[in-house]
């Protein structure tokens, strides 16, 4: 109420300020971006410093929405008009991030100065997320206090949504993505950083016992020597053979009599015979007829250390290729460098182990050698905030059940 009793006017700033705000922020943002920092983007903060910065903003946003949550300005600056202008500017900007090639160096040289080329780290999207971030803190301390538990189905939604976005691009930073080169036998405690181009000590070390590999069956293939190309069977097929199995091309059909997974040759006889599969590779004998003469022989996938075997009919060749890789795996020890624990664990694709804080994946290998390979590549992953991000995603989760549990009931 004003001083003779009429009652003040409401905040009349809407969607229309919040339109003109948000593409001045943005054109702001460019103007910055291009003139004083050159399309280099901001510098993102590392620990403890984001932490420092996150609080603070929690803190400022928190005062803010209880001692001056009367003044127009905040008002409009926590209410809704201008989060959904900030939230279709955020979008377009997303948009650029999607369709132009993101990276140092990347795209035309005029969107490298806009910073385009590294859309989620420049000005443009910074401010805009950083005035987002505060539009949704407002509302949360004016839902928050006082507490009624009929806002409870908002607090976890947009508390969530905050926690979640503000965690996920503050702590981008402290994330880390390493390879782990491990040779079997050696120990190792160092990592390449792909980005940096840099290595750095891992707080443990890695001991590679072993390198294990499952292959699927090998496959049969028939190359055209005068046609200059692999001839694809009559079943379309990828060729994978087992022992009886008929394999079809145009005017020639082929048995495979015996097949041997892992087989090596016997010095001075010329016939393979069964062994284990650190030293065997695959043989089959194949029989078959072209042009009314029968033919047969041996054929193998070879190897690194010995030749593959190949049968030829006519005008061609009946090779043996190795199957592809089905399973690959490392046998390790691990040491922590802080607790002295030593543990053995088996590293597989999409099976992480953690260690440290660390998530280590079995990423590659030396493919020239395949099974035989003494190298094995890990990946290690350490992004100390995203348990704090999966809160959020759990606190929008229980937004959005209650939010149906309450419409079941009225319902």
């Amino acid at each position: 109420m004003g001083g003779n009793g009429v009652e003040e006017p409401a905040v009349s700033w809407s969607f229309r300020e919040g339109i003109f705000f948000s593409v001045a922020l943005v054109a702001a943002g460019f103007v910055i971006e291009a003139t004083v920092w050159g399309g280099q983007g901001v510098l993102r903060p590392s620990w403890p410093w984001n932490i420092i910065i996150l609080l603070l903003l929690t803190v400022n946003i928190v005062i803010a929405g209880l001692i001056l949550k009367d003044k127009p300005f905040v008002k409009w600056l926590g209410g809704i008009p201008l989060g959904l202008c900030l939230i279709i500017a955020m979008a377009i900007l997303s948009f650029f991030g999607g369709v132009m090639p993101q990276g140092a160096g990347k795209g035309p040289l005029w969107a490298q100065n806009l910073g385009l080329n590294s859309v989620f780290s420049s000005w443009p999207f910074v401010l805009t997320v950083f005035f987002f971030l505060v539009n949704l803190g407002l509302s949360l301390v004016w839902k928050t206090v006082p507490f009624k538990s009929a806002n409870l189905q908002f607090i976890l939604f947009h508390g969530g949504f905050l926690v979640a976005l503000a965690c996920g691009l503050i702590g981008s930073e402290d994330f880390r993505r390493v390879i782990i080169p491990l040779y079997e036998g050696k120990v190792t405690q160092s990592a390449f950083d792909p980005v940096t181009k840099t290595t750095e000590d891992l707080p443990f070390s890695l001991y590679l016992h072993d390198f294990e590999m499952e292959e699927y069956d090998p496959r049969l293939m028939l190359y055209d020597i005068g046609g200059g190309g692999y001839e694809l069977n009559e079943a379309r097929t990828s060729g994978e053979i087992t022992q009886g199995s008929v394999v079809s091309w145009g005017g020639l059909s082929v048995t495979v009599d015996k097949f041997l997974p892992n087989a090596v040759v016997e010095d001075g006889t010329g016939v393979p015979v069964p062994t284990d599969a650190d030293r065997g590779i695959p043989y089959a004998f194949l029989e078959g007829e072209h042009e009314g003469t029968p033919f047969s022989g041996w054929v193998s996938t070879g190897s690194p250390f010995e030749r593959p075997l190949e049968l030829k009919v006519g005008g061609r060749v009946l090779s043996l290729w190795p199957g592809s890789p089905k399973k690959y795996r490392s046998k390790v020890t691990i040491k922590s460098d802080e607790s002295g624990d030593v543990i053995s664990e088996i590293l597989e694709v999409n099976k992480p182990v953690s260690v440290e804080g660390w998530m280590l994946y079995q990423l590659d290998y030396d493919e020239k050698l395949g099974r035989w390979s003494e190298l094995s590549v890990v990946e290690g992953v350490r992004d100390p905030w995203l348990p704090v991000v999966y809160i959020g995603f759990f606190m929008i989760l229980a937004g959005n059940t209650l939010f149906f549990w309450k419409g079941i009931k009225k319902k």
